[in-house]
């Protein structure tokens, strides 16, 4: 299989699928290796193509037109994420992603695709055993988050729920 024709299948295994497909399950299905993948899944970001990498695997991601986002500076303990998350989607977010401004590295950003709680005990689990240390802890707690919800009046609950539990960072 060519190049082109194999990232053409990426798309087309992607579009189809329900759920986040890993890197090496791509890689047994087109008998290559995951580092060929890897390779490919660039190309197809270079040419626009909206893939996103999450900690379950790479994903297509498109977004819906009525949706709206709102990102927010939070800053709390490693031992609050699950709360943090939970408070986001509990009041009908979607965590798209975090992002940290490094002093030497510049913006991290990383997709992250947490839709309800048990995305975020997937999330959490896996922080935990893989021994990872969060993004967060570049700087000293301070992260982003881009959210999408429905309507501007979800995100203003969300800011608010954020607010109270005293989650929200200001610049």
């Amino acid at each position: 299989m060519e190049g082109q024709e194999r990232r053409d299948k990426i798309i087309e295994l992607l579009h189809s699928a329900k759920e986040p497909i890993s890197g090496t399950e791509l890689a047994k299905k087109l008998g290559v290796s995951r580092q060929v993948i890897v390779q490919d899944i660039a190309l197809l970001r270079a040419v626009n193509k909206n893939i996103l990498s999450t900690t379950k695997g790479y994903m297509i991601y498109l977004q819906e037109k009525q949706k709206v986002n709102r990102c927010f500076m939070v800053k709390h303990t490693t031992e609050e994420i699950e709360d943090e998350l939970c408070t986001i989607v509990d009041n009908g977010g979607k965590v798209l992603n975090v992002i940290v401004a490094h002093d030497l590295y510049g913006e991290i950003a990383a997709d992250l695709i947490i839709k309800n709680r048990q995305d975020v005990y997937d999330f959490v689990k896996k922080v935990k055993f893989k021994n990872t240390v969060p993004l967060k802890e570049l700087t000293d707690g301070v992260h982003l988050h881009t959210v999408e919800a429905d309507s501007e009046e979800i995100l203003d609950h969300i800011e608010a729920a954020l607010r109270e539990k005293k989650y929200l960072s200001e610049p």
